[in-house]
């Protein structure tokens, strides 16, 4: 049972991480080398955000939401 988990210690320590080894070994020659995972995960993030206040922006100019006081039990 313990070489099981050793081999789960294995595959991430020496596989999957090690993308993520040499981005941090960049930080000293490009900062934005080394933080380019971070620029990607803003840029979706960006993108997502735009298309969700663009769909809110559509259903509002149709006036398909519900903007009734009792949407809500609480309120």
């Amino acid at each position: 049972m313990k070489d099981f988990f050793y081999t789960i210690q294995d595959l991430f320590v020496n596989f999957l991480f090690k993308p993520f080894d040499a981005l941090r070994e960049m930080e000293l020659e490009s900062w934005f080398g080394a933080n380019i995972m971070s620029w990607i995960f803003i840029v979706i993030g960006l993108v997502a955000f735009t298309y969700w206040m663009m769909q809110l922006r559509t259903f509002d100019k149709n006036g398909e939401e519900d903007k009734s006081i009792t949407s809500h039990s609480y309120l």
